[in-house]
């Protein structure tokens, strides 16, 4: 085969892989002529795709190109319809507590979640030891949850083996709990594990666990330390994503990974607002995003019956209470990819 050739195929292999994929997460459309999607932007390999600004979407009605002038489209902060969760899952079983690693370990998990908290997302933090039940350190809330970290310090653990397995699933109910009470309209979530050591307690099988994550709508990312830890566990809770590193010094960096990781995953959403120029009848809108090198779009079909001017597309869409609480706009791994640490 000629070299030109092989640089032909490679072309339309390299073309074929850098599209974006946008996906509808909601949309909600009212009088005078308001219309608001909010979605989420990928590449073709599932990276996210964050730092859009209005002018980097396209809208279409029924095909068309509406113009910027008419349409005053704008990206509207995500904080009006959506809000994001994280729970911090820290294991202090006894080989942890007893162990000279509780101050960094302290001290990378509150640079995390400073990574994190703010804006739109709310953190938590709970412990987990040999106990059916895992225990609250923070409650979720929109700040403050760093400084409650410190309380790791003074933690002990009742029951010194470690029930990995169930806290997994139990710290998933704790993000179904906080969804069910949250008054905003969209909720998204993501349970970070770290733990020392595989699962000895056998309160819940790693087949139970699994079925518990594949049932999820949450992100989940593992943290792991150690030469106890089994690698494939961590694949297995670390579905988006898991870290192993060999001892505590290199725990902090670990912590950062995973923050920069959930940063960018929340990044990811976006929530478009327009003032649409029809006045009458059902309408396919179609978003397109549109970057250096790549493109991708999503459609959805709104009424327009009623449209008319004075539209501000500052208003905030009046999504459902609740109604995309479970979506989940990436395919679920069977395994998690190793996420790599440079070393320091």
């Amino acid at each position: 085969m000629t070299a030109r050739l092989w640089l032909s195929l490679f072309g339309l292999l390299l073309a074929s892989c850098v599209g974006l994929r946008v996906v509808v997460v909601d949309s909600a459309f009212h009088t005078p002529s308001n219309v608001a999607v909010y979605f989420t932007v990928d590449t073709a390999m599932g990276e996210p795709v964050g730092g859009l600004t209005a002018t980097d979407f396209r809208i279409y009605e029924d095909g068309e190109l509406v113009s910027e002038a008419e349409s005053d489209q704008m990206i509207l902060n995500p904080e009006v319809a959506a809000e994001h969760y994280t729970l911090l899952l820290v294991d202090m079983s006894g080989s942890v507590v007893e162990s000279d690693g509780v101050p960094a370990l302290q001290a990378a998990a509150s640079e995390l979640v400073s990574q994190v908290e703010g804006g739109n997302q709310r953190v938590a933090v709970f412990a987990f030891d040999g106990e059916e039940e895992i225990h609250q350190i923070v409650s979720f809330s929109p700040g403050g949850a760093a400084s409650g970290v410190a309380r790791l310090g003074g933690f002990r653990p009742r029951d010194p083996s470690t029930n990995l397995h169930g806290a997994v699933v139990a710290g998933l109910a704790e993000l179904d709990a906080a969804m069910e009470a949250s008054r905003t309209p969209l909720h998204f979530g993501t349970l970070v594990v770290f733990s020392d050591g595989s699962d000895r307690a056998a309160r819940v099988t790693r087949r139970d666990m699994n079925r518990a994550i594949d049932a999820s709508p949450y992100d989940v990312f593992a943290i792991g330390v150690g030469s106890e830890i089994d690698e494939g566990t961590l694949g297995d809770v670390g579905r988006d994503g898991y870290v192993l590193v060999e001892d505590a010094a290199a725990i902090t960096a670990a912590f950062q990974r995973v923050g920069e990781r959930i940063t960018r995953m929340t990044q990811r959403f976006y929530l478009l607002s327009y003032c649409s120029p029809a006045r009458a009848g059902s309408h396919r809108v179609t978003v397109e995003a549109v970057t250096e090198d790549a493109r991708g779009s999503a459609t959805y079909e709104f009424d327009a019956s009623g449209f008319g001017p004075t539209c501000n597309p500052a208003a905030p869409p009046p999504f459902a209470i609740g109604n995309a609480r479970t979506a989940r706009t990436r395919p679920r791994a069977s395994h998690g990819a190793r996420i790599r640490v440079e070393a320091h």
